[in-house]
């Protein structure tokens, strides 16, 4: 017999042997012992698995779905400009003095309220400062919840090192305020520890009657002189 031929017979044995009727025999005999310990068994067992899951599995909805048919056919549109107003590149830099005032959100969740409560404490004791309502909930571009507070720009080479030092750990986002808050959150932001998303797409320049640029309104007394190192 050539091998070819001892090869092919010995397939069919195999098959004949491992097929559905013969299984539950294997199952209660003595042949699964010998199965295992050339290592099928556990072969014969998954593709028997396999065949009753495949049993299980429930039929597809019927019906249409939402989105239409033949969504992988449909072609990719080009989505409206990041940057409105700047679809090609600028011819000059932005002048610094576009930035009127700015930001400061800080970040937290259940676990670390109370450590943005001790720098909100802390910031409006020592700052003239803008101080906003606490937001337990995403709010605007945020996605997570926060508070913030504003200030003019001659506070910025104070406050920024200040956060830095005092963050506690907490994600702190600090933008300009300009004409263009969606470039100002996106693009234009200061981080302190890590960033996060923020979900500045919709975000629009302001419109007719409205503020060119978002008003700081200092609502804060400060009692407490600004520690430093020098004697």
């Amino acid at each position: 017999m050539s091998d070819n031929t001892q090869h092919a017979a010995i397939d069919l044995e195999w098959a004949n042997l491992l097929s559905p009727q013969r299984r539950t025999v294997l199952r209660g005999g003595g042949l699964v012992a010998a199965l295992a310990a050339s290592g099928l068994a556990g072969s014969v067992l998954a593709q028997d698995g396999a065949v009753k899951r495949a049993k299980d599995v429930k039929p597809a909805a019927t019906g249409k779905s939402p989105w239409g048919e033949h969504t992988d056919t449909a072609p990719t549109p080009r989505p409206v400009s990041v940057r409105p107003g700047e679809e090609t590149l600028p011819s000059k830099p932005r002048a610094y003095t576009d930035i009127e005032s700015y930001h400061a959100h800080i970040y937290f969740d259940e676990d670390s309220y109370q450590k943005a409560a001790l720098i909100r404490k802390w910031a409006a004791e020592r700052f003239q400062i803008e101080l906003g309502d606490w937001n337990l909930e995403p709010r605007g571009p945020h996605v997570t919840p926060s508070f913030y507070f504003g200030f003019t720009n001659d506070l910025l080479p104070v406050i920024v090192p200040w956060l830095q030092l005092n963050s506690l750990g907490l994600t702190i986002l600090i933008h300009p305020n300009t004409d263009d808050p969606r470039a100002d959150h996106l693009y234009y932001a200061l981080w302190v520890n890590r960033s996060q998303p923020v979900n500045g797409y919709a975000m629009k320049k302001p419109g007719p009657g409205e503020p060119r640029v978002e008003q700081i309104f200092v609502n804060t007394r400060p009692t407490v002189k600004i520690e430093t190192s020098h004697a």
